[in-house]
C-alpha cells in the first residue's frame, strides 16, 4: 500500500429534502444529482440522510407502512430518536441513539419502519441515515435476515490524546472490528471526534469511499467540510486525514465495488429487468409473506 492521500472528488451539499412516508424527512445524496452513476458508491446503492428535525408529539406513530424489498440490504443508523422495525420474516426491534438495524431483504420480504411508540408520544429530535447495500448476484436470493446492532456491540477505538472514538459497525479500524456480517468487504463506522481531534484513515484505493458529516465541521485532506455535507473521494489513493474544527461526527463508508449490471426499480435492486418483473409477480402472489400495516 503506497499510502498516497486520496483526492476529494466533490463536497456535496444536502439536496432538497423530501418525505418518505410521514416519518422520515430525508436528503437523498445518491443515486442521483452529482452521483447519477448508480455504481459510483457501490456496494452502497442509496443513501437517504435524515438531517436533524424536531417532531412534535403524536398519538399515531409516524413512519413508512408495509412495503417489499428484494436484492439488497437496508441499513438504518440512528443518531437521535428511536425507530421500530417489523418484517414478514418475523423480525422486530427498536433502535435508539447510536444503534443500527441491518436488514438483509435478499430473496424478499415485507417490512415497515416507524417512530418508536414512546418517542412518538413525546416527540423530539430525530436524525438518522438509511443505506441500501447491494448484494452480488449470487447472494440476491439468499434467505432474509436481521441484525440488530446496539452501540455497545460495536468495536471501539479510542483516538490518542482524548481525541475521540471510532465506533466500528462493519469492517475494522486499527484492530477494532465491527459486529455486522456482510456479503462483500466493506468498512462502515462513525468517527466521533472532539474539537481539535484528528484521525488518519487508510482504505484500499479501489474501495469506493465517502464521508457524511453528521455533526460539526472538519478539515478533510485540507478542505473544510461543514455539517450535513457528503465528501466523495476519488479512487486514487488510500489515506484520508481528518481534523475536527469542533466536536464532530463523521459516517465513513468504504467498500469493494460490485461490478455487475444493475436493474433498479422502486424497492427492488436486481441485475436484470426480468428479475424485477419476477419480484413484482412474487409480491402480488403473496410470496413475500404477510405483515399487518
Amino acid at each position: 500500500m503506497s499510502n498516497k492521500q486520496r483526492t476529494i472528488e466533490a463536497i456535496i451539499a444536502p439536496p432538497p429534502p423530501h418525505m418518505v412516508g410521514n416519518g422520515f424527512r430525508v436528503h437523498s445524496f445518491f443515486p442521483g444529482g452529482r452521483l447519477i452513476d448508480k455504481k459510483r458508491m457501490s456496494p452502497f446503492f442509496l443513501m437517504d440522510y435524515g438531517a436533524k428535525v424536531e417532531f412534535g408529539p403524536s398519538n399515531e406513530p409516524r413512519g413508512v407502512g408495509v412495503h417489499p424489498h428484494r436484492g439488497f440490504e437496508t441499513v438504518t443508523i440512528a443518531y437521535h430518536g428511536r425507530i421500530a422495525h417489523h418484517d414478514s420474516a418475523g423480525n422486530n426491534g427498536v433502535i435508539g441513539e447510536g444503534d443500527v438495524q441491518w436488514m438483509t431483504a435478499a430473496s424478499g420480504l415485507l417490512h415497515k419502519e416507524y417512530h418508536e411508540e414512546t418517542f412518538s408520544k413525546t416527540g423530539g429530535l430525530f436524525q438518522m441515515v438509511q443505506l441500501w447495500v447491494n448484494l452480488p448476484a449470487k447472494y440476491k436470493m439468499t434467505s432474509p435476515k436481521y441484525q440488530e446492532i446496539t452501540n455497545a456491540m460495536m468495536g471501539k477505538y479510542s483516538l490518542p490524546g482524548n481525541g475521540g472514538t471510532v465506533e466500528v459497525i462493519a469492517g475494522e479500524y486499527n484492530g477494532a472490528k465491527g459486529p455486522a456480517s456482510t456479503f462483500t468487504p466493506m468498512h462502515v463506522y462513525n468517527a466521533r471526534l472532539k474539537k481539535g481531534g484528528s484521525i488518519e484513515i487508510s482504505l484500499p484505493a479501489n474501495y469506493n469511499t465517502g464521508l457524511l458529516i453528521i455533526e460539526g465541521n472538519a478539515v478533510i485532506n485540507g478542505e473544510n467540510t461543514p455539517a450535513d455535507h457528503f465528501v466523495l473521494l476519488k479512487n486514487d489513493g488510500e489515506r484520508i486525514a481528518i481534523q475536527a474544527s469542533e466536536d464532530t461526527i463523521i459516517l465513513v463508508l468504504s467498500g469493494e465495488p460490485i461490478d455487475e449490471p444493475i436493474a433498479a426499480y422502486g424497492p427492488f435492486l436486481m441485475n436484470t429487468w426480468k428479475e424485477v418483473e419476477d419480484a413484482i409477480q412474487d409480491v402480488n402472489a403473496g410470496k413475500f409473506g404477510v405483515l399487518e400495516d
